[in-house]
């Protein structure tokens, strides 16, 4: 019989590598705790309704790339695609609004897209999302570049470019609007099919189409930041002076669309040229109609994504050294089936006590266990035999420069060795 495999798009973390992935973690859980996030979790599925709702459906996410299926009720079941939509629906339901504002969370959890794996995007990836809910003011999407920039920072990334735009808002977006369909209507032809059906409800996703002729074609349309109203020309400009006066260095880029309907005004990436062509580490920007399409109050609000695949791909593409952990302390050896006896408790105590320690279960040789005692990294072992059992007294040797301490053979004595 045939193996099972995992399925295509996904990754297996092996223990090997996962403490990238914590490291990675305890990263960004510190930076978001810092600037007064507060984590969230949400369901892996939702009702579909949430998001064609919420993501729109107009975009590749809902119309090619979502996993959905009937449940055994024959309700319409979807796999989170991005986390934004879970976390409004989550507030709204619970009333979290009603506690006061603003309301900052987080979260860490996978999203499902059905899409062509590539470097750093999976169908199974996983994201780190930030989102603040209740401030209209640019002091907030400061607020929101500066926490990105911060944790890029600490993991090494300061090659990374911060990109930055605004696609207005429901006041100057059908102005907008009017003027890209002028522009694209006589190429309607040439774009391809999806672009041709979003031509009249949203014609701004043509801009962020993936085939090479809508993309040719794209190149030449009107700007959005051309076509803003006072207001979210005010709010663009206050943003920038904030990011000039942090010191927070970034571009204007056009091309920023987003890839979800409901961004409005500021929209921003930071981008990597190390992994590939899919370089955006981290994306986002407002989407303050969001709450309220979704059945909540008014409320501005937003937030960014950022995949952590793609920031460990950055991470090692920038040459970026993760610490590796020591996850053994201490490794009791046998020396003989006597002292294997007695080392399973005095290993649990010790694990009890806080100290990781382990021993031998597979009945090897005193030479084995040494070679294993090494390979897991252990920082400290002792050899233990009816000898050492006996005086009650055992060596304690440090393993990186093979220094011996004697020792009581009791937890508490081998505990206060290897911790100091």
């Amino acid at each position: 019989m045939a193996s099972v495999t995992a399925p295509k798009g996904t990754k297996d973390v092996l223990p090997e590598e996962s403490y990238k992935w914590q490291y990675l973690e305890g990263v960004l859980r510190r930076t978001a705790a810092e600037f007064g996030f507060r984590e969230i979790r949400f369901p892996t599925f939702e009702h579909t309704e949430l998001f064609l709702r919420g993501v729109g459906d107009t975009t590749d996410v809902v119309q090619k790339e979502m996993y959905t299926f009937n449940d055994k009720g024959g309700r319409s079941i979807s796999l989170r695609p991005e986390g934004t939509a879970s976390t409004v629906r989550s507030l709204i339901e619970n009333s979290v609004f009603a506690a006061g504002l603003p309301v900052k969370c987080f979260y860490i959890a996978p999203n499902f897209r059905y899409e062509k794996p590539q470097a750093g995007r999976l169908r199974e990836h996983h994201q780190f999302g930030v989102e603040m809910f209740g401030s209209p003011s640019p002091s907030a999407d400061a607020e929101i570049i500066s926490l990105a920039d911060t944790f890029l920072r600490r993991l090494g990334l300061n090659e990374i470019e911060l990109h930055i735009n605004s696609i207005g808002c429901p006041n100057c977006r059908p102005k907008y609007y009017d003027a890209l369909r002028e522009y694209l209507k006589p190429h309607a032809a040439e774009l391809c099919e999806t672009c041709q059906g979003r031509l009249e409800k949203n014609p701004m996703r043509v801009l962020d189409c993936k085939s090479p002729i809508c993309k040719e074609i794209a190149a030449g349309a009107p700007k959005a930041i051309e076509h803003l109203c006072d207001d979210c020309r005010e709010h663009f400009d206050s943003l920038r002076r904030q990011l000039d006066d942090w010191g927070i260095k970034y571009s204007i880029d056009t091309s920023i669309v987003r890839g979800l309907d409901y961004y409005t005004n500021t929209v921003f990436e930071f981008i990597s040229n190390g992994i590939g062509a899919q370089g955006t580490v981290c994306g986002g920007g407002r989407y303050n109609g969001l709450v309220g399409s979704l059945g909540g109050p008014e409320m501005p609000a937003l937030g960014f994504g950022s995949g952590l695949e793609r920031l460990l791909l950055a991470m090692e593409g920038a040459g970026v050294e993760i610490p590796k952990p020591h996850t053994t302390k201490l490794f009791i050896a046998a020396a003989d089936a006597e002292a294997s006896e007695k080392i399973g408790k005095i290993v649990l105590d010790l694990r009890r006590a806080g100290i990781s320690a382990e021993r031998d279960t597979l009945g090897r040789s005193l030479k084995a266990q040494m070679k294993y005692a090494d390979r897991i990294g252990a920082e400290y072992s002792v050899v233990l035999g009816g000898n050492e059992l006996a005086a009650g007294v055992a060596k304690v040797k440090n393993m990186s420069d093979g220094e011996s301490f004697e020792c009581e053979i009791s937890a508490e004595a081998l505990a206060a060795v290897v911790s100091k």
